[in-house]
Parts: C-alpha cells; structure tokens; sequence
C-alpha cells in the first residue's frame, strides 16, 4: 500500500474527528468553563457542585452505573464459564438465545416490565390468583425501588456484551497454565480466582466498561421509569434553556470527565494486562461430559437467565397484541391492529423511513472509512498509525448523550456549524452523530479480518502486477467479507435504535426516527403505549434478524467487537 494513500486517510481521519469528535467536545467545556466576557471561569461548576440536586443526580447516576454493571458481571461471568467448560443440553440453542436481550434498547423493555411490574399489572394479578393476597391488593413494584429496577432492566438488556467478551477471553486461556496449577493442588474456586480470572481481566473489562459507560448516562430507561433523579435526565430537561443558561453545558462536562475518568482508573486497573500464551489448539481436551444432574442444572441456569432477560421483551409483546391490559395476568383482549396501525400512523411511518435513511448512510460512511483506517492501522508501517486507533474507539469511551449535547451546543444560531442546526433539519447532524457513535464496530471487525488474512495474499498479486489498491479489492476485501458485513450489520442496527441522539437532535416530528417515535407514541393518552410497544416489536424482529446474522458470520469472535 502507497504510503501516500495512508496519509491521506491519517489526514482525513484527524480532519473528521476534529470537527465531529473533539470540535463538539470543546464546544461543551467553553459553554461550560467560558464566561460572557470570554474570561474561564470555575463559578457555573462550582455553583453545580455545591447545588444538592445536581449533585445527588450524580450521586445516582454513579451509583447506578456501578450497581448496573455489577449485576450484569454477576450473570454474564458464571454463564461463560459454563458455556465454555462444560456441555449440557440445549447448550448451542441457549448460546444464541444468550443474544435476545440485545435486540431491543433498554428504554423500550422498561414499557413492558413497567406493564408486568406496576400497581395494577401482571405480578400482582398472578399473586391475586393465587390467593396470597386479596382481590384489589395492589403493590407498586417499580415505585418502591425505581433505582433497583432501572438497575436491573439495563442489566439484564447489556450483560450479552460482558458475556461476549468473557467467552472470547476463556476461549484464549492456554490450558497449560490452568493444568500447571492443578498438578501444583490449586483446584476449584481457588484456581479459578487465582489464575483463571486475571487472565481474562482485560476482556471482563472491555465489556465491562461499555456497560457501565452506557447505564452511567443513559437516557432512555430512567425516562421510562420516570426517575428524574439522575443526571441524564436533568441534562435532558436543561436542553429548552442552552442558549443561555452555562448549567447543562457544566453538568455534560462533569459527566464526560466522569466518564473519562472512570474508563482511565480501569483501564490502568485491569486493561493492561495482557499475558503470552500457548494456541489453545495444543490442547486436546475441550468441554467436559458433566453427571445428568449438574448438566440439567446448567441448562436450567442458562434458561431462568434468559427468561428474566426477555422477561421485559414477553412485556412489550403482549402490550403490542392488545387494547386493554388492566388488572390481569394476560392481555384480556388480543388484536393485530396496533401492528397495522405501527405501520400506518401518521408518526410511525416517516418514522421507519427516516431510520432507514439516517442508519444506511451513516453505515456506508462507516464502512468506507472504517475500512481505509483498519488498513492503515493493520497493513502500514505509517507513524502514528497507533493514534488513528486511539481515535476510532475514543466514540466507545464517550458517552453518546455528551456527543449529542455537543453537536447541539455547537450548531446553536452564530455558531460555525449552525447550518447543521437540528431545529430546522436535523438529517445532517443525526447521520454525522450516527456514523461517529457506529465507527468503532466497523473498525473493530475490519481490522480482525485484516489480521487474519495473510499479507503474502497481497504481495503475490502485487508482484503479478497488481497495484496495491487493487490487490486490496481483488484479493483482501472478498476474504474479509463475513467481517465486513458482521461490523456493517452491528453499525446499521444499532444507528436503526440509537436512543440518545434521537431523542436530543430530533426536534421536529417530521424528522423523528424509530426510537424518538416510541417514546413520543408512549407519552400519548388513550393507544399510545400499544402503538409504541408494536413499533418496539417490529425494531426486535428487525435487530434479531441482524444479530442472528452476525452470530453465525462471527460466532465467538463477535466479543470482539465490543471492546474499547
């Protein structure tokens, strides 16, 4: 590859995260740290700081990243150890199934817990009809602990991701350390803690940090559960008074150092170590036979997991197929109308198309360019390549509703970008918001598929006379196809439900995506609930399609992508 086309795209990429990266980034810290008279000044944060309310949402929302991603360790951890050391039945069916809880946003599973778990849902009718309580007993589930349960819905919906990651981690142990351990009297527990578990620290910890990243600031769930409490939801709130008032822009920049903060304290924690070991295929053992008994246990453990995981998606789906879920276990009346009508209101159809037209540009965007940086950074000898990494996983560690407030901090009336203001089109600036927040999956795959393809491939057509470029296309590209299309997929999904984007930058109805129209659809009288949650039910069949795709192109190696 010509060292010119490699500078070219190290160019570019610096151009592109500048102005959509760390441009929206600045805009943020100058509206925060920036007085009237153009002087910094520490007054907004220390004023914040010292104000209770902002700082118990900070509080919370520290606290609920912590208890979020402890929760989905607690799940996600024992789980791979049992996929990857034992066999038992339905262990490959309860392996894909392991992957349902992805395929809705969290925010949208909390419309069907909250319709499983309210004062007059289905929980308390089940208690109802057993005679443990009186007819009219009511409890609110969610109400007595709504940290708890948001909590526990954002868990349950990411612990996929750390499971990912522990499998691909297992899957790279070299028995021998283990079997050295054992022959030395470390058995059980004690040599599970003692050599397996650092050795797949650094990939507990690529998931690990996207979860807590992600449950820190979501926006979604706690909107849901209607917990104002946190600081996502005063960010939210703040966004009618950005012209003028300094307090959002100082609260996103206390979470963004935040999240920064934290990602750096664990990564030098656990994300630095890495340990060289033997190919596992010098191994000749693999998952042991267990007695029918502990077989049976494991696949109940796997499957009572998977149940409460989807728990929140059976909720939606029984919301979609009725009219009238009040008071009983299961919807009294059952209806195909609210699919139709998903597919038919005035607010859902623009809908769809727009998700469609926001996701597949940024997705050809991302696929362009995450190819020509995977190349770079695997196949050039470029200085700085190393940098270029850095910045395509930098959107992983950067919580998306502190980009989202950016671009809209930094397309405000008078700024550089105000043609990029979403209040009149928000077309450019969600493609753009899309396309950073997705480039890391595309990268991420591209490069795997690069790294596992020979170069010598290259360099005999190169010597057949085939330019660099072309041998890339001819030769390379077709190789790497599964890869491709694996990142392409994850990209295009995600941007299909990406929540905190929508939700900010889309202003007006006519250009609302899927995920702004369910909650738009939720927050109405009378059907709303039933239409949002059907729309909700098409964006699951959609993304477990995808995911399914995925799984069989990637297979273990889909951990892979999901890490920082």
């Amino acid at each position: 590859m010509s060292q010119g086309f490699a500078r070219i795209v190290f160019v570019s990429t610096l151009v592109f995260f500048a102005a959509f990266f760390a441009w929206p980034i600045f805009q943020i810290l100058k509206g925060g740290f920036v007085d009237a008279d153009g002087k910094i000044t520490f007054a907004y944060l220390t004023a914040l700081l010292s104000d209770p309310i902002y700082l118990g949402g900070l509080a919370n929302s520290f606290l609920l990243a912590i208890t979020t991603t402890s929760i989905a360790l607690l799940i996600a951890l024992p789980l791979a150890v049992i996929a990857d050391r034992f066999r038992y039945p339905g262990k490959n069916l309860l392996g894909s199934l392991i992957l349902v809880p992805m395929i809705l946003p969290p925010f949208v599973g909390a419309i069907g817990i909250k319709q499983i778990l309210g004062q007059y849902g289905a929980l308390n009718s089940f208690i109802i009809q057993l005679g443990l309580r009186p007819a009219g007993w009511t409890f609110d589930w969610l109400g007595a602990n709504q940290f708890l349960g948001i909590a526990v819905v954002t868990a349950l919906s990411l612990y996929p991701i750390i499971y990912l990651n522990a499998v691909a981690a297992l899957a790279n142990i070299d028995p021998a350390m283990e079997e050295a351990a054992e022959n030395l009297g470390c058995v059980g527990f004690k040599r599970f803690f003692k050599i397996t578990l650092p050795l797949i620290k650094p990939g507990l910890f690529a998931g690990g940090t996207i979860v807590f990243i992600w449950s820190f600031t979501d926006l979604g769930v706690p909107l849901i559960f209607d917990y104002a409490r946190v600081t996502s939801v005063q960010i939210f709130y703040g966004l009618k008074d950005i012209g003028g008032n300094p307090f959002p822009y100082a609260l996103v920049a206390v979470m963004l150092a935040s999240s920064v903060l934290f990602y750096g304290i664990g990564k030098g924690l656990f994300g630095r170590q890495s340990y060289a070991m033997m190919a596992k295929a010098t191994h000749s053992g693999g998952p042991k036979e267990l007695p029918a008994g502990r077989a049976w246990i494991c696949t109940a453990l796997f499957g009572g997991v998977t149940f409460l995981a989807i728990l929140p998606h059976l909720g939606v789906v029984a919301v979609a197929f009725s009219n009238d879920w009040y008071a009983s276990i299961l919807p009294s009346n059952i209806t195909l109308d609210n699919f139709k009508l998903a597919l038919g209101h005035e607010l859902t159809v623009p809908a769809i198309a727009n998700s469609l037209k926001y996701a597949s540009i940024s997705t050809v965007i991302d696929l362009i360019l995450g190819i020509a940086l995977a190349y770079v950074i695997v196949r050039s000898k470029i200085r700085g390549r190393q940098i270029l990494d850095f910045l395509a996983m930098m959107p992983l560690a950067v919580p998306g509703l502190v980009l989202a407030f950016g671009y809209l901090a930094m397309s405000q009336e008078g700024k550089f970008f105000s043609f990029l203001n979403p209040v009149a089109d928000p077309t450019l600036l969600l493609i753009i918001a899309y396309s950073v927040r997705r480039l890391p999956y595309v990268v991420r795959s591209a490069a795997a598929g690069f790294q596992q393809t020979s170069e010598t491939l290259e360099e005999a057509a190169q010597n057949l006379g085939c330019p660099p470029l072309k041998a890339t296309f001819k030769i390379t590209l077709p190789l790497i196809l599964a890869n491709l299309i694996a990142g392409g997929l994850l990209a295009f999904s995600f941007a299909m439900l990406e929540v905190s984007d929508s939700l900010i930058l889309a202003q007006k109805q006519v250009y609302y995506p899927i995920t702004k129209a369910i909650y738009e659809l939720f927050q109405l009288l009378g059907d709303g609930k039933f239409i949002a949650s059907a729309l909700g039910v098409w964006a699951m069949a959609f993304l477990g399609i995808t995911i399914a795709g995925m799984t069989i192109l990637l297979g273990k190696k889909l951990g892979a992508i999901f890490r920082v």
